[in-house]
């Protein structure tokens, strides 16, 4: 990840309500959520939703992808762990080790889902 697109997260990060969606979609898994059902667990309402989702859309955090006539969510999970990676890169003076759990803790995260064809 480069420093452009890191920024470009953390900006769509800084904001209270994309964060809590980011957040909810990570705890969704790859299978994500229907964006009414997005608005509701985040107390939003629709419009308002739609403005933070293709917000992070725009930043890498999240993909959309058409299930009939429902478009469905997902954390965009290579996304999230390329800023992880860009954070600890050239980590701590040398002693590796001091970042270690934070890497092993991005391990974890599911696959990246298939974006939509249009």
């Amino acid at each position: 990840m480069e420093e452009r697109q890191a920024r470009t997260a953390f900006a769509a990060l800084s904001q209270e309500t994309r964060l809590r969606i980011v957040r909810l979609l990570v705890q969704a898994g790859p299978e994500g959520m229907a964006a009414g059902a997005v608005a509701e667990a985040v107390e939003v309402s629709p419009s308002n939703v739609s403005f933070h989702l293709k917000d992070l859309e725009h930043a890498g955090m999240i993909v959309p992808r058409r299930e009939a006539r429902s478009i469905i969510y997902s954390a965009d999970f290579t996304g999230l762990r390329d800023l992880i990676a860009f954070l600890m890169k050239d980590c701590c003076a040398g002693h590796p080790e001091i970042c270690a759990p934070a890497l092993i803790a991005a391990q974890c995260l599911p696959s990246k889902p298939k974006k939509a064809r249009a």
